[in-house]
């Protein structure tokens, strides 16, 4: 059973910058999907990135230009590098991981199998 684990999360002033990073426990190809979704308390999960298929990258519009996905296969592991950080994007951001999806689907949280615990980003002065 795939297991997801995050970590790099915590408190940032606004501006700041964050790498957060998962680690995947079973190994990973060029054909498996991997991403971040972030949830605040009360409101739906939400699209952040995806790497599909280490073919392309997706991003939320929400934080092209600041947020920067990459992968490393030979790890097992993908990283989040979070740049000028405000505090509208404080939330628990999970690590997700798929493995036959469509190129069409990255966004939907529903595509994914495996998902992590979650690691807190709180951005606040």
């Amino acid at each position: 059973q795939e297991q997801l684990t995050e970590s790099g999360g915590g408190l940032v002033q606004p501006g700041g910058s964050l790498l957060l990073s998962c680690a995947a426990s079973e190994r990973t190809s060029r054909s498996t999907t991997m991403g971040w979704f972030r949830q605040i308390p009360g409101k739906e999960r939400e699209f952040v990135a995806a790497s599909f298929r280490s073919k392309s990258t997706y991003y939320a519009d929400s934080v092209k230009g600041r947020f920067t996905l990459s992968r490393d296969n030979a790890k097992k592991t993908m990283y989040l590098q979070m740049n000028n950080l405000k505090p509208k994007v404080t939330a628990v951001y999970y690590c997700v991981r798929g493995d036959t999806l469509i190129q069409n689907s990255v966004s939907r949280f529903d595509a994914y199998s495996y998902w992590g615990q979650g690691t807190q980003v709180t951005v606040s002065s």
